[in-house]
């Protein structure tokens, strides 16, 4: 189970948001939506153990865990709006490296695995800079399943995916809610989930005095 009790965020002296509070059960997810600038990003990162709020708190399984803490990056699968990708590495390099950033063995049966699964094995040894924006994300999608962490955070995952790629990011969810696992994305794109899996977190165009 994620919660998060009375969350604040602050970006120089602007508030972002505060009072910002969920709690999310093992098999559902969370879908945070609001225009930009409101915060979407920062309150991802800080449920990732990225980054601290200005106040609040962030439990796991009950457990109040602490900004940066390393317990809470154990669990965690953390996807940026951005691949991260080095474009002279092929597809294949570049899964094995975000991998192996994450603190994760990289079997060469999982890899291989992976980009099957997310159809980029007849791709594997192109270097990142000739793939398309879709193929891109896909590297990224097929690291979520070498890492098999319990708590996915997504952050525009849909972006550049085409139909086929959507369709393969919203099998890949259901599988990770089925296996009892919580994904949190900030997404206004449809995930293709039942309603009563999803919750909806909606950050408000400004914060009241």
């Amino acid at each position: 189970m994620l919660e998060a009790q009375n969350l604040a965020a602050r970006r120089g002296h602007a508030e972002l948001f505060r009072d910002v509070g969920f709690r999310v059960q093992a098999g559902g997810a969370l879908v945070v939506t609001g225009p930009n600038g409101t915060g979407k990003t920062t309150l991802l990162r800080m449920l990732a153990g990225l980054s601290a709020p200005a106040a609040g708190e962030i439990r796991w399984h009950g457990r109040s865990v602490e900004p940066f803490s390393a317990e809470l990056r154990a669990v965690v699968a953390y996807a940026g709006h951005l691949p991260a990708l080095k474009d002279e590495l092929t597809a294949e390099e570049n899964l094995v490296s975000l991998v192996e950033l994450s603190g994760t063995p990289a079997p060469g049966a999982d890899i291989d695995r992976a980009l099957d699964s997310v159809a980029l094995s007849h791709r594997r040894s192109l270097p990142a800079r000739v793939l398309s924006a879709g193929q891109r994300r896909r590297i990224g999608l097929a690291r979520l399943l070498v890492l098999r962490r319990p708590l996915w955070i997504l952050d525009e995952p849909v972006t550049a995916l085409d139909a086929a790629g959507a369709a393969l990011l919203a099998h890949l969810v259901h599988d990770q809610l089925d296996r009892g696992g919580i994904v949190v994305a900030a997404t206004h794109q449809s995930l293709g989930l039942e309603p009563s899996r999803v919750q909806s977190l909606v950050l408000g165009e400004s914060v009241p005095a």
